[in-house]
């Protein structure tokens, strides 16, 4: 059933749309998940890429880019850098966040 809902050509000609929708909707989440109140539990939390990405943002800013998603700013190798929550470098040993890998025209990403 789902093959025949995911192969729709407006659910395909929209999937980067939703999966934008997903990723914002996650980092709103993630914010509140790193409140002063909240972030002790959440890195107890039984989830090893929640525990990753808290370590990974820390209390790096977040902010609204001129596309409307919710961007991190971290320090990277070359500078600051404005990530989404997906686009987050964790360790190799990290488990991957979907059982099978999206295709780049779903995620916006370049790289796998």
């Amino acid at each position: 059933m789902a093959d025949v809902i995911d192969g729709q050509p407006w659910i395909i000609q929209n999937a980067h749309r939703h999966y934008r929708a997903g990723v914002n909707l996650a980092s709103l989440l993630f914010q509140a998940l790193r409140m002063p109140e909240v972030i002790g539990r959440a890195r107890q939390a039984p989830y090893p890429r929640l525990r990753a990405l808290l370590r990974a943002v820390g209390d790096a800013p977040q902010e609204v880019d001129d596309e409307r998603n919710l961007r991190f700013t971290l320090q990277g190798p070359d500078g600051p850098q404005r990530l989404r929550l997906d686009e987050i470098p964790l360790p190799a040993t990290t488990p991957a966040p979907y059982p099978r890998p999206l295709p780049a025209e779903v995620t916006g990403t370049t790289t796998p």
